[in-house]
């Protein structure tokens, strides 16, 4: 069904959900009234509510007996998920299943209440990595703070390190990289030297470098990273997905970035090769940025078809990233309209973002 929405305006309802929008030409995610995106016929995009915790989910709560390992495997599965579906459907679950752990902690004690709230740390930035990915900025920063904060208390620097590069990320990913690169600084400084959590910092900074176009800067912070990574031992579930392809494929966004669309293609392109098929929502990620790198090469015809793969993914998960990549390849094929594909991927990205009158 198509999405094209003709309201008088997005309405002032208490009850929004954040989605992608067609806005003077471009599209940003943008609060919005749930009953005018269920109107829409795209009902997936109304899927991040958080239902209120319950009296009798406390009671149970209260009845539980250790419940460290069932919150973790709960975490665990929810990563799983969002790596299939993406994070829309997967937020509202693990902001519940986080009131429920906080409700746990509060009433524990000692060695308990120690190893819960740094079990809740995590589900705090992982509600923020997943709230960042669905567009929704404000709910990011709020969730990705209480980590950095709750972080503190724990006295797990390892855990404050890596947060710290999750605001560097979520810094320039929201447009401020000058920001991103103190926060990068920062948790560098605070990684055990030699660890894989120095290497993720570096990576942080080198990419705001590209961003803010300090092209040198960025690739010698990248050769950094891979010789980091060559001495760092096993930091368990820091960084346990680090390697070699992964810093490739980042350095790929980050010559994208840079205007160097053709080693970005091919750093996405050898991505996309070896990608695990769970990996989903990354799929489309990866898809998206290849497409708007070839482009930038001037090939429009291979872009529009990649384009169009990365629009049906991009429906499914509801990935921020995914459609902000989108909208730079649209605005990259509007003057080849003409061209094989490029007006059917246009159609097809208009029918799955809201256009309010």
């Amino acid at each position: 069904m198509n999405a094209v929405v003709r309201a008088g305006s997005l309405g002032d309802d208490t009850d929004t959900v954040v989605v992608p929008a067609r806005i003077h030409g471009r599209i940003l995610f943008v609060p919005v009234p749930r009953r005018v995106v269920l109107a829409s016929g795209i009902a997936g995009l109304a899927a991040t509510a958080m239902p209120a915790a319950t009296p009798a989910a406390a009671t149970e709560l209260a009845d539980m007996g250790s419940p460290f390992e069932h919150f973790a495997q709960l975490r665990r599965v929810m990563i799983q998920t969002d790596n299939l579906i993406g994070p829309r459907h997967v937020l509202p679950a693990l902001q519940q299943h986080l009131v429920s752990l906080a409700t746990r902690r509060r009433s524990a004690r000692g060695t308990d209440a120690i190893e819960l709230l740094a079990l809740e740390t995590r589900y705090e930035e992982l509600a923020g990595w997943f709230a960042q990915d669905i567009g929704d900025e404000r709910t990011a920063h709020g969730h990705t703070a209480k980590a950095l904060d709750a972080s503190h208390i724990t006295g797990d620097t390892d855990l404050t390190a890596y947060i710290l590069g999750r605001k560097a990320q979520l810094a320039v990913d929201t447009g401020h990289p000058a920001d991103a690169l103190g926060l990068a600084a920062a948790a560098r400084r605070t990684a055990r030297p030699g660890s894989r959590l120095e290497v993720i910092a570096v990576l942080h900074e080198a990419h705001a470098r590209a961003v803010l176009g300090e092209g040198s800067e960025a690739h010698r912070a990248y050769d950094t990273a891979l010789a980091l990574l060559g001495r760092a031992g096993s930091d368990g579930v820091w960084g346990s997905w680090l390697d070699a392809a992964y810093i490739s494929t980042a350095r790929a966004r980050s010559l994208a970035a840079l205007g160097e669309y053709e080693q970005a293609a091919a750093g996405f392109d050898s991505a996309l090769a070896v990608l695990p098929s769970a990996y989903r929502r990354d799929r489309g990620v990866y898809l998206a940025r290849a497409a708007r790198a070839h482009a930038g090469t001037g090939n429009v015809t291979l872009a529009a078809r990649i384009g169009g793969q990365a629009v049906g993914i991009a429906a499914e998960t509801g990935s921020a990233r995914s459609f902000g990549q989108l909208d730079r390849l649209d605005q990259a094929l509007a003057p080849a309209t003409g061209e094989d594909g490029v007006a059917e991927f246009r159609a097809s990205l208009d029918r799955i973002v809201l256009h309010p009158a």
